[in-house]
């Protein structure tokens, strides 16, 4: 098949591409200028993003199956624009598999497909790009028969990962440093290992009965923040050393969910959304990888490739501090 991949290098995208061309697929790219992209066509539509291109006028060749994954995490990636790239893509394709997310739902536990999605005016921009983007393409299918799938991951984590999540706990663990648990650490977290979600990608380009729906994928068990972490440790045959920081400190102290300075890996203290994976296993037959064998293959990646993103741990030995003078006794 011919298949544009919208953000293919990076992680999810990196990796689609690679077994894309394993399968004998002719695949091009949408991407900045600078990446290197091996075999694959790399191909300009439109104007720049963070993370790749928006098309702005009609592709220039036709492909059967576009992958977008694509969304600017500096200016946010709205459902207009998703839109003129579905319609830049002509009336040919077989599939357009639209990469969403989990925070689509907005808040809440045990999601199925089938619940609502997060309303347009939710505070957070992701979320309502999100939800607001998958409406407007099942509003697509319904009038015009758009071969839609779309996909609901939770946490993505896997070998490559390019945000500072799991590498920011071993990263501590490893330099004896104790782990800060935000509250009191009970803080569900859902994940999905990258090889799996980029099987079920590809199983949806050929599956009929994908065609039309939107899937959830990831571990059925989600995990506390406490958890996480432990199994974080257990794969680095580390005993960590958990140190429990009420929230109102770490905010008095500046921390950050999502951008330096963090304190506990990249947007991974957030309310809790989990979700019911019934669907992909029995449309897709899609075998999930268990959660330690993925983390021993991404330890395994962490201790050959990753380099420490922080020059040091002066923000956690100030929340540290903070959390000693307010309760000397338990920290």
């Amino acid at each position: 098949m011919r298949v544009l991949v919208i953000g293919g290098t990076l992680f999810i995208g990196r990796l689609l591409v690679e077994e894309l061309l394993k399968d004998g697929h002719e695949v091009a790219v949408c991407t900045p200028a600078e990446a290197r992209l091996g075999p694959a066509r790399r191909e300009h539509h439109g104007g720049p993003q963070r993370r790749g291109f928006r098309a702005r006028g009609p592709l220039h060749r036709r492909f059967d199956v576009v992958f977008d994954n694509v969304y600017d995490w500096e200016r946010g990636t709205t459902a207009a624009q998703v839109e003129a790239t579905v319609r830049a893509c002509g009336d040919r394709l077989s599939r357009y598999i639209f990469m969403s997310s989990v925070a689509a739902y907005g808040d809440g536990l045990n999601h199925k497909e089938s619940d609502p999605l997060a309303p347009d005016s939710h505070a957070a921009p992701y979320v309502s790009h999100k939800a607001n983007t998958e409406r407007l393409l099942f509003r697509m299918r319904r009038q015009t028969g758009l071969p839609l799938v779309t996909f609901r991951p939770p946490f993505i984590y896997g070998p490559g990962n390019p945000f500072y999540r799991e590498q920011f706990f071993w990263d501590r663990l490893r330099a004896g440093r104790p782990i800060i648990i935000p509250g009191d650490g009970y803080r569900l977290m859902q994940f999905v290992y990258v090889h799996d979600l980029v099987e079920a990608l590809i199983r949806a380009m050929v599956e009929p009965r994908a065609e039309g729906e939107a899937f959830n994928i990831g571990d059925s068990r989600p995990l506390t923040q406490v958890e996480f972490v432990e199994k974080l440790a257990k794969v680095a045959n580390i005993e960590p050393a958990l140190v429990r920081i009420p929230r109102d400190i770490i905010a008095q102290a500046g921390g950050n969910a999502m951008v330096e300075p963090l304190y506990f890996g990249e947007y991974y203290d957030v309310p809790p959304i989990t979700e019911y994976m019934g669907k992909v296993r029995r449309l897709l037959k899609t075998t999930l990888t268990p959660f330690e064998a993925g983390l021993k293959e991404t330890y395994r990646w962490y201790t050959r490739h990753h380099k420490p993103r922080t020059a040091g741990f002066e923000f956690d030995e100030k929340l540290l501090a903070m959390a000693r003078a307010a309760s000397p006794v338990s920290v």
